[in-house]
């Protein structure tokens, strides 16, 4: 039964470094294609929703005038 127990425990730890291997080697291969995009890729700024809102009812409002 020590041995069941024993053998058992060795697979359940080799299956949850299994895992963690595949889940560091994800991250690492993700952070690795980030770091290689060119530098000008995110040059521009993205415009948030408040600022993209209060344009187009400037907008309108200029229009109604």
């Amino acid at each position: 039964m020590d041995t069941m127990l024993g053998f058992v425990a060795v697979a359940i730890i080799t299956v949850a470094a299994l895992f963690t291997a595949l889940a560091l080697n994800w991250a690492f291969l993700r952070a690795s294609f980030l770091l290689m995009q060119p530098a000008t890729a995110a040059r521009r700024s993205a415009r948030t929703p408040i600022e993209h809102g209060a344009r187009l009812v400037a907008q309108a409002y200029g229009r109604s005038r």
